[in-house]
This record gives C-alpha cells, structure tokens and sequence, in this order.
C-alpha cells in the first residue's frame, strides 16, 4: 500500500517473472538503501516508498492527438483544476499585473492596493475586450478597458462607466469584476476557474510537508527559460516523469546516475514523485567502479571546471563514498556563491534529482543541484504543440534581499537550449536531447497502427497516475454536465 517502506531486495529476472504485477524491481540496491546509508542520512519522507499496482492496460494514443479530447480537456479539466499562474515575485507591488493565458482562456493576476493577490477574468464587462493583453504584465493604478474606457479599480470595484447617462441599468454591484478562487503556496499564485473548488491546501496533499525543508517561497526565479515544443501537452511532461529514457537517451550519463532503480511514488490524485540517484553508477553498468572513478565521472561533467586535480576535497576517503564528497563541496561552494547557509541539507536532498509533480502540469524538483520547476501549457488551442516553462530557483541570500525575476528567453520548436545565455553547456545538451525525442512521439502516434502505448508496472507508473486522474475529472464533469 502506499505509504509503506520496501526493504531493499535484489531480484533477478527470473524471480521477477514469478512476481505479482508491480513487485519487479531492478537487480540490485534501491534508491531508499543508498540514500539511507548516506553520511547525515536522510529525511523520513525519501525514505518512504508510496507505489502501487495500479493498471497495465494500454493508453490511447487518440488521447494525445484527437480534437476531441483535447476539447474535453479544456471544458472539463483545465476550467475546474487549480494551475499554477504565476510567481508572486512577478507581483510585488500594488497595481502589478499578469495576464495568465490557458488554451484560448486569459486571467488577470493583480496584486491590490492593501497587498491582496485577486484573479479575474481578462475580459471587460461591456463588450468583452480584454482589459489587458494577453500574455503582458506590468503596473496599473486600475484596470481601464482600451475600447471604451470601462475602469475598475484594483479591488475589481466599477469606478468609472463613460456616458453615464445611457447605462441606468449599470451599478456598481452588479458591474463588479467576478473573481476567480486564488491561493498561494510556496511563493507559487495559484488560479482556479471552479468556485466550487476543493482549498488549495487539500488540493496540494503532501506537497507542504514534504518541502518544508526547501522553503521555495524563499527562493527567487534565476532564470527562465519558455520553449515550444512539438508534441501534446501530456507526451511532453511524461518525457519527464520517468528516468527509464536515460540508458538511450542520455548515455553519457549512465556512469554517474542511478536510472533503473529510481524510486517512484505518488500520493492520492495530484501528487507523484520520483528520486532518481546522481553520485551512483547505472545498475546498467557491468563493471565494478570504484568510488573515486564515480567522483572523477561526476567532476568531469564540469560543475567544478576541472580545478580538482590537486585538491583533496575530491579525493573520496577510505570507506566514503563519492555522492557525499560531492554533495560537500557543493554545499560550500553554491553556499557562497549564494550567500546561504546550507549545511543542514542532506546528501540527497543537495545532489539527488527529486521530482514531484503536481496535476495536471508542473514539476517541482527542489534539491541544490536540480533547483529547476517545470510547467507545460498547451499552445494555445493546438492538440500537437505545448509552452514549457523552465524556471531555475535560486534561494535568497540570508541577508534577505530578492532580486527581480529573469525575464523569460523565448525558444522557438527549431531553438537549442544552447542558445540560452549562460545555460549550462551539459544541461543544454540534456535538455536538447530530452525534447528532441518529442516531434519523432507526436507523429508516431498518428502513424502507429497500434491503438495505444504500452507502460512498465512500476518506472512508468507516473504516466498512468497521471491519466487516471484526468479520467477522473472528465467523467466526473461528464456526469455533471447531463
């Protein structure tokens, strides 16, 4: 059951075929007994295995190209799901606005004169245009329609209707802006078009648990970087849900990351999560290795620049072990650099690729090496193509004082991540091999004369989570609507 510890077992393929769907696991030490025998340990919660058998039927490839769902979509999950819109750092000061967009919906997200954050439909209540163009930010000391001159305040109060005179059904009470539910969490503006909605808080499960340690609200966007891809919205998150890709897709980094034993875990309906190892061979790797070839492998990468050779931090001790040599100079390195104090953070929690998604599109990874959130969005109302959002948070210095967000670098589908300024030159290559696969998927699924895809038990769990719970929001509204 979910919430339960497994011990670590090796299994071998032949034990595995005589095991229950979902019980397989990759032939050697899991991800809970190395990240447990760390130096420092670990927190409870990554310790803590929440997976379970939950289907092996395949999935609809319609679900990604058809009109018609992606239409279902739109009306009966993105109208009643609470989505990230925005940072509140992108709205610091009274009259500080953003235009959200979703499909072919705008939402206004305005920070009040008393400092309030308020949601409101981009539209003007005489004729409809929007109040502020889609997609712009920037600050206003009201909210003034450009056709006509229809002025609210802030607060989303009519303040001024032109030609008063011809308007005698027009009142103030029943001219006010109609908000929509909005809520912060983690320094993340939160918008949802359902004002029967679920809070929030309920909505986010374990998530303000789990990150209590990470204090994203204390932390400011670093950079940003929003690429079109050309894939559906759901194929392009699910290239980042698992790590079973990495043997093919990512083969240089097979000696230094722990792929096939990922741990995968999900909580309820909107939670998932997966704890992908760095400072640990492959299980792929046949070879013996020993700890110091593991630290050069991961050095040669070039987060230290090649200025080790001489220093003894990047020996590994005797009985050490590479990830925790690593995670320590990292630690002292990136706590200058970012003025912090980040010697209560584990090895894991410093080093390791933590990823929790948040239904329906967003990733949040929050340890020290990987500070990256993703978002994927579909463009605008196009089944075939998606806006992914990368942000990397930085944490505040201790001394308090927050930047101003980077502003986003517009990729375009041709568009490397090499192109990014200041991008770092693995990462990129990452990056672009990551969403390089996406084109090739988007047109198999139109060509394939099978009907759906075929998911593992357990490193693939994370995509039919998330298939689940859309089902549940489109049959649920689909009863409603009757």
């Amino acid at each position: 059951m979910p919430g339960a510890s497994r011990q670590g077992v090796i299994v071998s393929s032949n034990q595995a075929s005589a095991q229950k769907p979902g019980e397989a696991r990759c032939p050697g030490p899991s991800t809970r007994d190395i990240i447990a025998a760390d130096k420092g340990g670990a927190p409870a919660h990554l310790l803590e295995e929440s997976y379970e058998f939950i289907g092996d039927q395949d999935i609809d490839f319609s679900r990604y190209t058809s009109r018609d769902f992606f239409t279902r979509e739109l009306d009966q999950m993105w109208t009643r799901v609470w989505q990230w819109a925005c940072r509140e750092e992108e709205i610091p000061e009274p009259g500080d606005y953003t235009a959200y967009e979703i499909a072919d919906r705008s939402v206004l997200i305005v920070r009040t004169e008393e400092g309030g954050i308020k949601a409101y439909p981009n539209a003007c209540l005489h004729r409809g245009t929007q109040l502020k163009p889609a997609g712009s930010s920037g600050c206003s000391k009201q909210l003034r329609c450009p056709f006509h001159g229809f002025t609210w305040s802030l607060e989303g109060n009519l303040v001024d209707v032109p030609c008063r005179w011809d308007f005698p059904h027009v009142n103030e009470e029943n001219f006010k802006l109609p908000e929509l539910k909005v809520d912060t969490w983690g320094g993340f503006v939160f918008i949802n078009f359902d004002t029967n909605a679920e809070p929030l808080e309920d909505f986010l499960g374990v998530l303000p648990e789990h990150f209590a340690n990470w204090n994203l609200e204390d932390k400011f966007v670093a950079m940003h970087i929003r690429k079109k891809l050309p894939a559906n919205w759901k194929a392009c998150l699910e290239a980042f849900l698992e790590s079973f890709h990495v043997l093919e897709t990512h083969p240089q980094g097979v000696p230094t990351v722990g792929d096939a034993n990922t741990q995968y875990d999900f909580y309820g309906d909107n939670v998932s999560r997966f704890v992908h190892l760095v400072g640990f061979p492959s299980p792929h790797i046949q070879d013996p290795r020993t700890e110091q070839q593991t630290l050069d492998a991961l050095l040669a990468e070039g987060v230290v620049e090649g200025v080790y050779a001489n220093d003894s931090r990047f020996k590994v001790p005797e009985g050490g072990r590479a990830r925790e040599v690593f995670a320590d100079y990292l630690k002292e390195a990136l706590g200058k650099l970012y003025e912090k104090d980040l010697s209560h953070l584990t090895v894991s929690e410093t080093i390791d690729a933590i990823e929790y998604s948040l239904f329906p599109n967003t990733c949040f990874f929050p340890s020290l090496l990987f500070p990256m959130v993703y978002r994927f969005l579909p463009n605008g109302t196009d089944p075939d193509s998606t806006v992914f959002d990368l942000l990397y948070l930085q944490p505040l210095p201790d001394s308090g004082e927050r930047p101003d967000p980077a502003e986003p670098i517009e990729l375009d589908f041709h568009q490397s991540f090499h192109e990014v300024p200041g991008f770092d030159p693995g990462l990129a290559t990452i990056y672009d091999q990551d969403t390089g696969n996406l084109i090739g998927q988007q047109r198999g699924f139109k060509s394939t004369v099978k009907p759906g895809e075929t998911l593992g038990n357990y490193q693939e769990v994370r995509i039919r989570h998330l298939h689940q719970t859309l089902d549940k929001y489109l049959d649920k509204n689909k009863e409603a609507a009757k």
